[in-house]
């Protein structure tokens, strides 16, 4: 008999110092048998698919809600979602499955609950047939994960690289997990440990420490013991304010619980005498593109951190643009996401004149917007198709990416494509899309901290990360903290570092 095995997905990243809210309205949201049409789209909700295939399990899908991270989710949009759930699971929990599968990001907050992936785990736990039932899947590398999650939850696995490159194999991973545990009649639990410390975005990569040198332990933590399932390293979201946001590492095991903890002791020993490591200064841009020669070949990037598309930042802020323009750095190329600019050229003609005032409104730290006189050049419906499934944007979206319709401008050498859905730059067919070509450009700015470095590393023959005003800075204890445990590094001086276990 096959297992019948229950889906759901719940996927936000939360920045809670943005201005502005995220409805239900706002979110992705596919029910029912038409999650079955995820099959192929290179998502991790594809990567359960495509394992429960493999593995012959019968799925129940509910519903799969996901959007682009960005403020604080109304509360009235997490009710929903259970709302939508508990529609749809009721009755098969009632009849009876083997398990739970959900698709998590592990960083959502919402107007009143700093834990909604906890309190989802609680409230599935509480339904009639929920209680004891094993509940699997997958996380995002930047969660904030809590001990509610784990202590509720049998086996989350979070993504293993930073650019997210594996988000559909950890989604396999997961899954894969889930049937062994079945299949041998094995219910493993879940340990966890918070460390004092945070990391701004672009300290989180894992091609270099402190990220890198995590992995190597957790994998070898893994091979030294047939009872530690999977060793989880999150460094977290440092924009998200929570009680736990920050590092944690988790395991799945299911041996004594003394052993788990020995392995999250070294692992928090590690992270911690590696912490200065994630801590990263970068230059002011206008030193930066003051400095480039004016026969720079390219493509040369400017990594705008603070407006870090895919850490919730608005993809409007000018600082970049307004620097190539002072200097006139020639054949530039820049992405801004502004779409009542865009609304503003729809009767133009390629090569027609017009003033514009782009950028600079979704952010109170920007300058406000920059006014050009622009030639337009070209329109489109902004909608394109990933060229590579294990782009970092695949595991928030899938291959099919809309950013609305979209107009490419240019002024004073800088080639400007505007958008009207912010959109994180991970992948080249953005631009090509558009009929521009990465590589014949001399500079581009790109609004990321990490994840673009799978698509542009290939083509870039230069990369600066630069400091701009913005919702993303690394400048941590800049921000209005509130629900942050403290004390943590780098915001407080920590002579001895107190490690919080489950």
């Amino acid at each position: 008999m096959k297992p019948r095995v229950l889906f759901a997905g719940l996927f936000h990243e939360t920045h809670t110092f943005v201005d502005g809210a995220t409805a239900w309205s706002d979110f992705e949201v596919t029910y029912g048998d038409a999650i079955f049409k995820k099959l192929g789209d290179a998502s991790p909700t594809d990567g359960f698919l495509t394992a429960a295939a493999e593995l012959d399990f019968e799925v129940i899908p509910t519903l799969d809600a996901r959007v682009n991270p960005s403020g604080v989710v109304e509360d009235e949009a997490f009710d929903e979602f259970w709302r939508a759930f508990v529609e749809r699971a009721a009755t098969a929990l009632s009849e009876g499955v083997d398990a739970i599968y959900l698709v998590l990001h592990g960083a959502m907050v919402t107007q009143s609950l700093t834990d909604p992936e906890g309190v989802l785990l609680e409230r599935i736990r509480a339904l009639p047939g929920g209680a004891t039932i094993p509940i699997f899947g997958v996380f995002d590398l930047h969660a904030n994960l809590t001990a509610k999650m784990c202590r509720l939850a049998n086996g989350l696995v979070a993504y293993r690289e930073n650019p997210h490159t594996d988000a559909h194999e950890s989604a396999m991973r997961a899954a894969r997990l889930l049937d062994r545990a079945l299949r041998e009649k094995i219910t493993p639990r879940m340990a966890w440990c918070r460390v004092p410390l945070m990391w701004a975005p672009p300290g989180t990569g894992t091609a270099s420490d402190p990220m890198h040198a995590l992995n190597l332990f957790a994998r070898a933590a893994e091979a030294e013991s047939s009872s530690i399932w999977v060793c989880n390293i999150a460094p977290g979201f440092s924009f998200a304010d929570t009680p736990d946001t920050g590092l944690s590492l988790s395991v799945i095991y299911t041996g004594e619980t003394a052993e788990a903890h020995a392995v999250l002791k070294r692992g928090a020993d590690l992270a911690w005498s590696l912490r200065e490591k994630g801590v990263i200064a970068y230059p002011p841009v206008d030193e930066v593109v003051a400095a480039l020669p004016r026969d720079t070949v390219g493509p040369v990037l400017l990594v705008e951190p603070a407006d870090n598309i895919g850490g919730g930042a608005p993809g409007d802020c000018t600082s970049v643009l307004r620097a190539l323009l002072k200097y006139e750095t020639p054949n530039a190329l820049v992405c801004l996401n502004d779409p009542a600019a865009v609304a503003t050229l729809t009767d133009l003609k390629p090569g027609e004149p017009k003033t514009l005032a782009i950028g600079g409104r979704g952010s109170r730290l920007d300058p406000g917007p920059v006014e050009i006189d622009a030639t337009f050049v070209s329109r489109s419906d902004g909608n394109f198709e990933l060229e590579d499934k294990h782009s970092h944007l695949a595991s928030m979206h899938g291959l099919h990416i809309a950013m609305g319709p979209c107009a490419v401008v240019r002024c004073k050498g800088t080639t400007i494509l505007l958008t009207s859905k912010k959109t994180p730059p991970f992948d080249l067919g953005q631009y090509r899309s558009q009929g521009l070509e990465p590589k014949n450009f001399s500079v581009i700015g790109v609004k990321a901290a990490v994840a673009h470095r799978r698509g542009y590393d290939p083509i870039t023959k230069a990369s600066h990360y630069v400091d701009t005003p913005g919702p993303c800075t690394n400048n941590l204890a800049s921000l209005p903290w509130k629900h942050l445990s403290r004390p943590v590094y780098p915001l407080d001086d920590i002579a001895e570092p107190q490690f919080t276990f489950l």
